[in-house]
């Protein structure tokens, strides 16, 4: 089984020292995470280091400690699966476009994420982070 990490829970553990972040970096497989998550995380680099309170430095050694942790899911491999997974969230947020595609990707994985609105679909399992907390700990 795989995780893939929705981009709210990577940010989570960047912006503050906590049982998420303590999770991602103690878990002893890999991660998955689309390829967008380099154009998300310029977009809110300045926000997430502000919100971090940390100094650039060690927010880039932090970012870096994150991103050993996961596999990048390539455009093309996404690409395979956009369609259905548009179709599976178009009512609920087409953002998540890429999570679900990710999710497809590498069948029997599930998607981390706290977004409640998106267990509303049932075609790909998705764990928020009390029970991602309770699957690791089994």
């Amino acid at each position: 089984m795989k995780i893939v990490l929705d981009s709210n829970v990577l940010f989570s553990a960047l912006i503050k020292d906590s049982v998420t972040r303590k999770l991602i970096l103690e878990y002893d497989d890999l991660f998955l995470f689309p390829f967008y998550i380099f154009e998300e995380m310029e977009e809110h680099k300045g926000e997430l280091m502000i919100k971090s309170k940390m100094e650039k430095d060690k927010f880039e050694e932090l970012l870096e400690l994150l991103l050993k942790k996961v596999i990048i899911v390539s455009k093309e491999d996404l690409k395979i699966h956009k369609e259905e997974s548009l179709e599976i969230v178009k009512d609920i947020d087409k953002d998540d476009t890429v999570f679900i595609a990710c999710a497809l990707a590498y069948p029997e994985s599930i998607i981390w994420s706290d977004d409640k609105k998106l267990k509303e679909q049932n075609k790909v399992k998705i764990l928020n982070t009390s029970e991602i907390i309770a699957l690791l700990n089994k």
